[in-house]
């Protein structure tokens, strides 16, 4: 099994994954947040919420400081929009021929990882989900599936990684094709991610209107058709979460997706790589996405209007 893993962006993903495999590897982070960095190396990775812990691991917010060390594993879970920058940063450090790993939001991730001659690619999802609280602080908020799948290399390669996952307390599959189950996850974070965030992190108010759920609807039949005249298929019915929840047979999650604390703290979205690239490909291939283009468009002005609120606050 992978004896040493790199997380690339130890935010809410990236610090569940971390804290989770430090008890069964020897796991080293690297993260933009130099406060964040901080507070880990001072006083451990502190998770919240489902499965409370405190991880003790070692991160920096410099590449230069990675020189040296050799990796088995190297796990992006940075903003999609990032990760050219730091693949990058990483290339002239890393020593050995490390396994590059997206478990990314959007597409175009794992294209770019490729890039990296030679590595083994794997692209995958999880189900996990969490937020960042503070410096050194993460809320555990959902605990879920993580699948994996080869795009440079076999799955006989990813085995041992999805055996470590598992161990670590996050279950794994390591499948020869992950995109059946890459494409039920985007098309849910395509749809929920953006009314999250134009629902003001009000996750209720996605359930409640009828108005947002046959808007939810109507976005994830175009988001499907488009999936499925680029020849794509579904591991898993893309909305089963939201029709189990509008039933009653899973709880409401207080979570209202990434996209709703980026336009809170006036961060870039990953709008463009998720619900953007359904636009972009609708129009490419002659499939309508009304519904879609037109919450892309409201989501990149409130972008637009979260940076300036957060620049001149009243």
């Amino acid at each position: 099994m992978p004896s040493h893993i790199l997380i690339v962006g130890c935010g809410a993903i990236g610090a569940l994954f971390a804290s989770a495999l430090a008890g069964v590897a020897k796991v080293s982070a690297y993260d933009a947040n130099r406060e964040h960095v901080d507070a880990i190396n001072a006083r451990g990775l502190r998770i919240t919420g489902k499965s409370p812990r405190v991880a003790h691991i070692a991160a920096t917010a410099d590449a230069a400081a990675l020189k040296g060390e050799t990796f088995d594993a190297v796990i992006f879970l940075i903003k999609s929009s990032a990760t050219a920058q730091a693949l990058a940063q990483l290339r002239p450090v890393l020593t050995g021929n490390p396994m590059l790993v997206t478990l990314q939001n959007g597409m175009g991730n794992a294209e770019m990882l490729l890039g990296a001659p030679g590595a083994a690619v794997v692209r995958g999802v999880t189900m996990n989900a969490g937020r960042y609280i503070g410096p050194g602080e993460i809320e555990n908020l959902i605990e879920g599936k993580t699948w994996l799948g080869p795009v440079r290399g076999s799955v006989d390669d990813i085995r041992p990684l999805a055996g470590l996952l598992t161990a670590a307390g996050y279950p794994a599959e390591a499948l020869a094709d992950p995109m059946g189950a890459v494409w039920s996850k985007f098309v849910f974070n395509c749809v929920l991610n953006p009314l999250g965030a134009l629902m003001m992190g009000d996750n209720a108010a996605r359930y409640d209107a009828p108005e947002m759920r046959a808007l939810m609807d109507d976005m994830a039949a175009e988001c499907m058709a488009v999936v499925k005249a680029l020849g794509g298929d579904f591991a898993f019915p893309p909305m089963e979460f939201v029709e189990k929840t509008r039933a009653g047979l899973l709880p409401m999650s207080k979570h209202a997706g990434s996209m709703a604390l980026d336009i809170a703290r006036g961060a870039p979205t990953e709008i463009d790589e998720l619900t953007g690239f359904i636009v972009r490909e609708g129009e490419r291939l002659g499939v309508p996405v009304p519904n879609c283009k037109a919450v892309y468009r409201l989501v990149k002005g409130l972008e637009q209007a979260a940076r300036r609120r957060v620049a001149n606050p009243r």
